[in-house]
Order: structure tokens, then C-alpha cells, then sequence
């Protein structure tokens, strides 16, 4: 069993909410619970959020979109290269989170408990 973890960070890289998706399934299905009710300026995402729907959202929420282009978009977006090298605070958050190991092995056996995990994982990660 696989599980995808869907995470959305502060500016500094704390981790602000976080989805569960299953292994299989396409990053964008858990963008819209991950956003809803977050008020933000700006997100920055990799290619695999690179949709219409997307970015029609974030145009509709009036936020700054940095997202690297899907190679196959016919209409390319602006792109801030110098905002987007700020990506690297979610992947730093990630390399941490699975630095211990209930999380990188996916010990637990419900969802409930991994997302328990990834909460506790996640304080102890700000506690630093």
C-alpha cells in the first residue's frame, strides 16, 4: 500500500495542512480540500500542478502563481524563476519529515494514524 502526502507549507516551510491520497491517484485530485479556506498570496507548486482548473482557482483567489509549466501546456504562464527557487522549503520539509522513519516505511496502519504521525512528526520538526 502506497500513500501520497499532499502537503502545503508557511513561507518558512512549516507545514500549514496536509492531504492523504492513495498511491495511484493524480496529485490534483487533493488540491481543492488541501486549499479550501486558506487564505494565501501565492503559491508555489511543481509541474504536477499545472492544471487549468488550478490555475483558473488561484487567478479567481487573486494569488501569485508560481508553477513550473507542464511541458505540453499550449498557453505558457509567467514564470518568476527567482520566486520559484523558493520551492526548495517544501522539499526540505519533505527530506525531514522523512527523516524519521513511521513515516518514510509508513508504519502505521490507518490513515488516522498516519496523519497522527505526521502531526506529531511536524511539531517536532518546528521544535528544532
Amino acid at each position: 500500500m502506497t500513500t501520497k502526502i499532499l502537503a502545503l507549507t508557511d513561507a518558512l516551510g512549516n507545514l500549514a495542512r496536509f492531504e492523504l491520497l492513495p498511491g495511484q491517484r493524480y496529485d490534483t485530485v487533493g488540491v481543492e480540500p488541501l486549499l479550501d479556506g486558506m487564505a494565501f498570496g501565492g503559491l508555489i507548486a511543481d509541474k504536477a500542478f499545472d492544471t487549468n482548473a488550478i490555475v483558473a482557482d488561484l487567478d479567481a483567489r487573486g494569488a501569485k502563481i508560481v508553477i513550473s509549466q507542464h511541458p505540453r501546456r499550449i498557453g505558457a504562464l509567467p514564470l518568476d524563476r527567482d520566486l520559484y527557487k523558493w520551492r526548495h522549503l517544501i522539499e526540505n520539509f519533505f527530506c525531514k519529515l522523512k527523516e524519521f522513519k513511521r513515516i518514510a516505511m509508513r508504519a502505521c496502519k490507518t490513515d488516522q494514524s498516519f496523519s497522527a504521525m505526521i502531526y506529531l512528526t511536524a511539531a517536532v520538526i518546528n521544535s528544532r
